[in-house]
Formats: structure tokens, C-alpha cells, sequence
């Protein structure tokens, strides 16, 4: 049966990272032998990927709730569509990558007409909002999580959850195979070479990149072959990035730092340890195999009312996975450049602090890894629409 002949899924990713994994999902689901046809939203790799998109993710990827209220409109008219397409087109199933906000109310609609809801990535509710859980029980079919621990966490619910492996591992693995690209690193012992990783919003940098310089400097003044190099995410970080550093060295340091661009991963292969905002990055980094310190510092509204919702002892995905401090982790006040480079003093050389950390990280990669034999994502959903 030729693809689109058949059997049809409705398919929703709401943001880049979720039209990435949705697009390898369908490539499994081909591979797998899969053959319905596929019609939502998603983005160019969706499309790619054979799905028909009424709108893109860049329609619907927002940042903040002032964003959200400005394009109510918009919203409201893409929620309507997508419920009319329940109606109208009759999916046999439902595909709903991350999104929760818009998807698990999604869910709830192609639960009320009989439609298998296959959901992609699990929301946090570990982390926060526990309350989902019932209701994820009720409207969702298959849930297929990235964590290990995840479907511990709907045990008992009825909920058919499966660890299918973090879509992270595969290109990783075939990363650190390829050649090593140079980079822009500043003159000084490669042994002492340090990534900074300062997160990629403007909010992060500005708050997070003068404890990391701060911290920089005081390890070099003990240890002057030190030099650093530090991942912009894109032209416009690297902006960002650029007045930090000028705000905050002393001309005379800065030859001893350097920004790449769009370099994120090389940058860590070629390191000996990073520094790290809190983040995807900090799991980039730990599959690499590179040491690293994690930290974060927001407005203390902010924190204060994270912290009331949180409910992890930690920040980094690689600590929640392993239930202890694999890379130490600076939050808030603690997160001082007097601290972290201390920390460096433990990561960087070889010594016992170095080692634990590694062997942490590869357990890390290992539980991340899809379990030997077990189906992907793309082959669960070739069983429930062949």
C-alpha cells in the first residue's frame, strides 16, 4: 500500500525541537514499514518527512505569556482548525510531539471521538504539576518518554508508557566519530582548555556569563596556560556574548577568550571541562564526556516561584537520571566565581573528582541508550497504524 492510501494521522509538533524528533519518529515509522499518511503541524523537517502541514512551528513557537496574549487570536483560530480536523479528516490515530499545552488538551478531544492518542516525549509532571497525571492517563493511549525514570511515574495509572531512548544518543555517537574541526582556541595549553556554555537567551547570558568570566579568570591566575572558549548559539548570542565580555575583562585578558559560533558540540569534544548553564546543553555535554559544572541564576521572583512548583532535588537531566551529583550544580547564590572555580580545581585535572564524574557521565549515556532489542517510537507507532 503506497503511503497516503490508506490509514491517516493527525500529527502536531508545536516548535523546532519537536518537528526534529517527530521527523525521525516518521523516518523509523517508514523504516518500520508504516505506510498511513500524515497531515498537522509541524515544520520543514515534518514536511520533508512526508506530513502535510497546515501551519508551520514558527507560527506557533512563543516565549512568555506576553507573547501568548498578544497572538490569542491566532491561537484560538489554529485550536479550532485542528479540533475540525478530528471531524472532518476522522485520523486513525493522533501523533503529539512535546507541546503539552496545546497538546494535551488535543489529546483530550481525540479522546472524546475514539481516536488512539500517541504522545511523544512526556511533559514534566515529575517535575512539576503532578496534577496531569490522571488526566495523561485518561485521554492518552501510548505515551513514549526520552528518560528512563518516566514511566515509573504513571505506574498503576493504566497508562501504557515505554522508555524508547533519547534521540540525543544516535547523532551523538556519530558525532564523536567524525573528524575533529578546528576551532578558534586561544593561545595556551591544550590540556587547560575550558568550554563556557552560557545558555542562548539574551536574559541567560547577561546573568549567568560574568560569574563564568569571573570564575575564568580566577582559575588562570592559578593556572596561566588556562585559555576559554566560549558557544554562542547563533550570530546574535555571539552579540551578547561580545559585550559581556568587553563589560566584564580587562583588555588585557581577553586575547585568553574566544566565541565559536554554532559550535556548540566541537567546542565540548575539544575541551577538558565546561562550564554550563542549566539546560539541553548540559546533556549534549554529558553524552560528549566532557566534565562540567552546571549553574543557573534567574530573578529571585522568578526562582522563589520555581522553586514552590519544582519538585526535583535537581537541575540537570543527567543528575535526575543518575539520583546523584554527577556535575556538581551552582543554583542561585551559590553559583559565585569564587565556587566554580574551585570546582574547576577538582574537574579539570586528573584526580578523583575527574574520574567519578566520568564514569557518571558514561552511566548516564548508557541508561539514555534505547534498551537492546526494544522498539523506537517510529516502530511502536507502526504496530498501532501499520
Amino acid at each position: 500500500m503506497a503511503a497516503g492510501a490508506g490509514k491517516r494521522v493527525l500529527a502536531v509538533a508545536g516548535e523546532m525541537s519537536g518537528d526534529t524528533l517527530g521527523a525521525a519518529l516518521l523516518a523509523e515509522y517508514r523504516a518500520a514499514g508504516g505506510t498511513a499518511s500524515f497531515f498537522g503541524i509541524g515544520g520543514e523537517k515534518m514536511r520533508a518527512a512526508g506530513v502535510e502541514t497546515l501551519h508551520d512551528v514558527r507560527e506557533m513557537a512563543v516565549l512568555g505569556l506576553s507573547e501568548v496574549i498578544a497572538r490569542i487570536g491566532f491561537f484560538r483560530r489554529v485550536w479550532r482548525e485542528t479540533v475540525r480536523l478530528l471531524d472532518e479528516r476522522r485520523p486513525d490515530a493522533v501523533l503529539l510531539v512535546d507541546y503539552p499545552g496545546f497538546n494535551l488538551r488535543l489529546a483530550g478531544e481525540a479522546h472524546k471521538r475514539g481516536i488512539p492518542v500517541c504522545y511523544y516525549v512526556c511533559p514534566q509532571v515529575w517535575a512539576w504539576n503532578r496534577k496531569r497525571i490522571p488526566k495523561m492517563a485518561r485521554v492518552i493511549d501510548s505515551l513514549w518518554c526520552l528518560f528512563p525514570f518516566e514511566p515509573k511515574v504513571f505506574e498503576g495509572t493504566g497508562l501504557d508508557a515505554t522508555f524508547t531512548g533519547h534521540p540525543l544518543v544516535g547523532p551523538i555517537e556519530e558525532f564523536l566519530a567524525s573528524p575533529v574541526s578546528p576551532l578558534p582556541w586561544p593561545e595556551g595549553d591544550p590540556a587547560e582548555r575550558i568550554a563556557i556554555l552560557p545558555g542562548s537567551r539574551e536574559m541567560e547570558i547577561r546573568r549567568l556569563l560574568p560569574v563564568f568570566l569571573r570564575a575564568a579568570e580566577l582559575y588562570r591566575a592559578r593556572h596561566p596556560g588556562a585559555s576559554f572558549l566560549v558557544s554562542a548559539a547563533n550570530e546574535r548570542a555571539a552579540g551578547h556574548i561580545a559585550r559581556v565580555v568587553e563589560a566584564t575583562l580587562p583588555e588585557a585578558a581577553r586575547p585568553r577568550y574566544a566565541v565559536a559560533v554554532k559550535a556548540m558540540r566541537e567546542t565540548v569534544r575539544q575541551a577538558r571541562a565546561a562550564l554550563a548553564c542549566s539546560g539541553t546543553a548540559t546533556l549534549e555535554t554529558g553524552l560528549i564526556g566532557c566534565p562540567m559544572l552546571i549553574a543557573y541564576r534567574a530573578a529571585w521572583p522568578t526562582y522563589f516561584a520555581g522553586r514552590a512548583l519544582i519538585r526535583v532535588k535537581w537541575l540537570g537531566i543527567g543528575n535526575l537520571i543518575a539520583d546523584r551529583t554527577v556535575s556538581p550544580e551552582y543554583i542561585q547564590r551559590d553559583a559565585t566565581p569564587e565556587a566554580l572555580a574551585a570546582g574547576l580545581e577538582d574537574i579539570v585535572p586528573d584526580g578523583p573528582a575527574r574520574a567519578a564524574q566520568l564514569a557518571g557521565l558514561a552511566e548516564i549515556r548508557q541508561a539514555l541508550s534505547r534498551p537492546s532489542g526494544s522498539p523506537g517510537a517510529g516502530a511502536l507507532l507502526a504496530r498501532i497504524v501499520p
